[in-house]
């Protein structure tokens, strides 16, 4: 039988933020590819109101910073 590797998620896969609204923290993928600095509306999951999510990359051996804001 063959094991299978596992893939590591690199540090700048997953991050989250706190709904500014409701106060949940939200789990969010992240994708660098879209350039270092990224803004975007997602409405939050749980309380479903509208949030400016903000993104910063910096270097591989730094974990990217995110934010919301409201709408």
């Amino acid at each position: 039988m063959k094991r299978r590797k596992k893939k590591h998620r690199r540090p700048t896969d997953e991050g989250s933020y706190v709904c500014p609204t409701c106060g949940e923290r939200i789990v969010i993928p992240l994708d660098p590819s879209g350039g270092p600095e990224q803004q975007y509306v997602e409405d939050c999951p749980v309380c479903c109101n509208p949030n400016v999510i903000h993104l910063e990359f910096f270097g591989e051996n730094e974990s990217p910073s995110v934010w919301a804001e409201a709408e």
